[in-house]
């Protein structure tokens, strides 16, 4: 009795209790897994619209270097709470890497573009990225292509192009495709961290990956904040700082150790394809906060990136199971 308080005690002092019993509920209780996923998409969807509007404060660098460090910091004190430890030395250069890829360029590139872009529009166009993802797994990891996954990929890519075909013919608006472009390469960057954390990182556990991932990458949007905006007002009032600490302690921190807890209880096309709930919130969000109109060609392309995603990753649970 006295070995197993001991280890109880020590599992309490790691931090590794509260998740397990936290795991636990959520193997026990499937509606419980089903609501954690429904509020982790629910608040990611909600932050695309704080995002639009913390640029009415301050510069988009600027703003993703108070969020993700932020965001940072508290996931800092989680695996210091957890006792997680660093990672080995030889996974330092990935972890920056990845950091780049996946927090610098992706959220620089997507604040930047969120000037142009109506925020429901850019989720879905970001979200385009497990069509990105499986191109790229396909050349640098071999996997392959059913003809299944290759007719819901063209359906992702027929998408994309329906969005920013619509606003460069019939609006004429070269910002906002200008802006759709550079979150379409934001995707494709997310993309490419995907791949590269499967063929570096996936040794490590999420949560640590995550925490450093993201650290490093702040420290990349850091300087391009202050390359790139230094000198530029910066309007701290009760909406921005809620908009900085949404996104950075509930969207960023929170929802990623949420998820990542997740991810140990279901698969990843299951993941891939809740995923797929936050550009449809971020749709529903935007257009009743912001009144932003969904176009025909937004919601068509929408339709046919979400189909083509879900289409991509049942070919893909199918060829598992073979």
């Amino acid at each position: 009795m006295k070995k197993k308080e001991l280890h109880t005690q020590q599992q309490s002092e790691s931090g590794e209790a509260p998740t397990s019993a936290f795991i636990t509920y959520l193997q026990q209780h499937k509606w419980a897994l089903v609501l954690a996923i429904l509020i982790v998409t629910l608040l990611w969807g909600y932050a695309w619209v704080l995002m639009k509007q913390a640029l009415d404060y301050m510069g988009p660098f600027t703003f993703s270097a108070f969020r993700f460090a932020t965001g940072s910091i508290t996931l800092l004190i989680v695996i210091w709470i957890r006792k997680t430890g660093l990672p080995p030395k030889q996974y330092w250069k990935h972890l920056t890497l990845v950091g780049l890829l996946q927090t610098s360029i992706v959220f620089l590139l997507v604040m930047y573009g969120l000037k142009f872009v109506d925020a429901g529009k850019s989720s879905v166009l970001l979200y385009s990225m497990p069509v990105w993802s499986s191109f790229l797994a396909a050349k640098f990891l071999n996997e392959k292509m059913s003809p299944g996954k290759v007719t819901g990929l063209l359906a992702g890519m027929i998408g994309i192009i329906t969005i920013v075909g619509w606003d460069s013919i019939f609006t004429d608006n070269l910002q906002a495709v200008f802006g759709e472009l550079l979150i379409i390469v934001a995707a494709f960057s997310w993309g490419m961290s995907n791949v590269y954390y499967r063929r570096h990182l996936q040794n490590l556990p999420q949560l640590q990956v995550n925490t450093w991932q993201m650290t490093c990458g702040t420290i990349g949007i850091i300087i391009a904040a202050l390359v790139m905006e230094w000198g530029e007002p910066i309007v701290l009032n009760t909406p921005s700082i809620y908009y900085i600490m949404f996104t950075g302690v509930f969207a960023s921190a929170l929802c990623f150790t949420v998820w990542f807890l997740i991810l140990s209880l279901i698969d990843m096309v299951t993941a891939t394809i809740s995923t797929l709930l936050v550009p449809i919130f971020g749709l529903l969000f935007s257009s009743i906060i912001l009144n932003e109109t969904l176009t025909p060609g937004v919601i068509t392309g929408s339709v046919l990136i979400i189909a083509g995603i879900i289409i991509a990753q049942l070919s893909a649970k199918q060829m598992q199971k073979k």
